[in-house]
């Protein structure tokens, strides 16, 4: 064989080589898209059943204070209790949306960079608000509970006497207080991390660690 068939037939093996190993890259790539694409599922299904407890909630507070409108603190509760479903709707929805808008396909950064904006939401935003209204949306219901019982008795008036006002203020600053040495407590023990990693899910830890793996991957 002459030299220039010889270098022929190696530019044809490394053309090969190059489609082979093109080829390879894009198997593997696509199998990484569907792991990612099923790591953040559980999110997702999270996420709708939030969402049922939002609309649930939201609708249950619209009943309660249409039908209790001249009864100004039950009206409120009802309200309170509206607002809380509609926040978790709509940070439920920004989640969901956040999701969908990873391109699978894109570049490793590009979808690390949408993950860390997941996770920032859902530790920084979402996390701290409903850690505050959380801890003190049971007082609004606990007074609707106690509403439906004057209902049942035909007693429509309320008692603010100057003990119930202290529980109810007392009762909000308990609960705030607790959240506050929980999160002082954490960070006290070093566990910053991990309640940080609670906060943004399995899921997104997964799916970090995931991506990691593909960038390493590139890399070498």
């Amino acid at each position: 064989m002459e030299l220039d068939d010889l270098k022929l037939a190696w530019q044809a093996l490394d053309r090969r080589l190059e489609k082979q190993e093109a080829l390879n890259w894009q198997i593997f790539r696509q199998g990484q898209s569907d792991r990612l694409r099923r790591g953040l599922r559980p999110l997702m299904i999270g996420q709708l059943a939030q969402m049922a407890v939002g609309v649930v909630l939201a609708l249950w507070g619209i009943r309660f204070w249409s039908t209790h409108l001249s009864i100004w603190p039950a009206m409120a509760s009802g309200i309170a209790l509206q607002v809380f479903g509609t926040l978790a709707i709509i940070f439920t929805a920004r989640v969901m949306g956040m999701v969908r808008a990873i391109d699978y396909a894109a570049p490793v950064l590009d979808i690390q960079r949408r993950v860390a904006r997941l996770r920032t939401w859902r530790t920084k935003v979402e996390a701290p608000v409903f850690a505050v209204l959380g801890s003190v949306i049971w007082i609004p219901v606990l007074l609707m509970l106690g509403q439906y019982g004057m209902d049942a008795r035909g007693t429509t008036s309320w008692t603010w006497s100057p003990g119930v006002v202290a529980w109810l203020l007392s009762s909000a600053a308990i609960s705030l207080a607790l959240v506050a040495l929980g999160y002082f407590l954490v960070r006290r023990l070093g566990r910053t991390k991990w309640l940080e990693d609670s906060h943004a899910g399995r899921s997104v830890v997964r799916t970090e660690a995931m991506l990691e793996e593909i960038a390493r991957f590139e890399r070498e």
